[in-house]
């Protein structure tokens, strides 16, 4: 019942009742990645391109898509990286979740959250006086 009820009245969690039922009446799944995340395509849009969406595995988090999904979603290649051994660049890195709002957040020293003291200012900088 209350994952019936978050499907209703939520979108960042999961999925909702329209997506679930357009998923089933016009999506085909393509694949799923290592995160969970569910991937489809469907009909093609005014423009032209096959529509492409994900279904996340959890709350809604973009930064949850990885480099090759990404490129897949973005009709940068056509080829998905279900549909092909598809292995990382050795510069692409692991995939970090977004920490913004979180105790894990970064906060540079100075900042009104975070520990020390700012910076002097060098001579870069004169402070504007009236009159001057």
């Amino acid at each position: 019942m209350k994952n019936l009820l978050l499907q209703i009245f939520t979108w960042w969690n999961g999925q909702t009742i329209g997506t679930r039922f357009f998923t089933w009446r016009s999506g085909k799944k393509i694949g799923e990645d290592e995160f969970g995340n569910v991937y489809y395509q469907g009909p093609e849009t005014s423009f032209g391109v096959p529509r492409r969406w994900v279904i996340f595995n959890g709350p809604a988090e973009a930064s949850a898509i990885p480099p090759g999904w990404h490129g897949w979603m973005h009709h940068r290649t056509n080829v998905a990286p279900s549909q092909e051994n598809y292995q990382p660049r050795e510069w692409e890195k692991a995939h970090k979740p977004n920490l913004t709002g979180t105790s894990g957040a970064y906060r540079p020293k100075g900042s009104l959250a975070g520990a020390g003291e700012r910076p002097r200012v060098t001579g870069d900088y004169d402070a504007w006086t009236p009159g001057s």
